[in-house]
């Protein structure tokens, strides 16, 4: 994570870059953003998480093959 010190020259060069007038509405602007992202990440997850729980249909058991109908036997001589 971040330590003390990072945090003090974060801060210090944000006030030095926007100024004291336009830090705070930088800094609301900044939190909606990532509150829409965070609303997004968890809507995001939890529609995977409800796709994940819905059932797939069974499969069906393979049975015998369907009969060839007579005359297409491609082993067979021509008459």
């Amino acid at each position: 994570m971040f330590s003390v010190p990072d945090i003090l020259v974060v801060s210090v060069l944000a006030l030095l870059l926007f100024g004291p007038d336009r830090l705070p509405k930088v800094m609301r602007q900044a939190g909606r953003f990532m509150r829409e992202v965070q609303s997004t990440s968890h809507a995001f997850i939890a529609e995977m998480e409800r796709a994940a729980e819905v059932p797939e249909p069974p499969i069906p058991p393979p049975g015998p093959p369907p009969p060839e109908p007579p005359g297409d036997d491609p082993g067979a001589a021509p008459p």
